[in-house]
């Protein structure tokens, strides 16, 4: 069983960074794509970040496209989100999502098969 434990969030000021990270538990960390949705308050989920399993493709939102960067460490087998120039519409709730399918879209949420906990990051005006 593949288990998700975020890390991070918190609230800053706009213009501010602050970096979210997901730990993964079981299955073969190397063998995942993985990403990450949000979802502020009365909205839907959106998808944020992705990247795939063998490192070569990243794909965003074009809402954090220049701002938000997502990685992974296969070492320590964790996820990250490095959130750069925060604005107040980045609030919401942050959740990681991993999948062991290797070669489908990783935009939408069906794609994912595990899901964190997620989040809560604020960003102030």
């Amino acid at each position: 069983q593949v288990q998700l434990e975020q890390y991070g969030g918190g609230l800053v000021q706009a213009g501010g960074s602050l970096r979210l990270s997901c730990a993964v538990f079981g299955g073969t960390f190397s063998r995942m794509s993985m990403g990450w949705f949000r979802q502020a308050p009365g909205k839907d989920r959106d998808f944020v970040a992705a990247i795939n399993w063998n490192h070569d493709n990243t794909f965003y939102a074009d809402s954090v496209k220049g701002r938000f960067t997502i990685s992974r460490d296969n070492t320590k087998n964790t996820l990250y989100l490095q959130m750069n120039s925060l604005k107040p519409e980045d609030t919401a709730v942050y959740y990681c999502v991993v999948t062991d399918d290797l070669y489908g879209s990783l935009e939408p949420m069906y794609a994912y098969d595990y899901w964190g906990r997620g989040t809560q990051v604020t960003v102030s005006s």
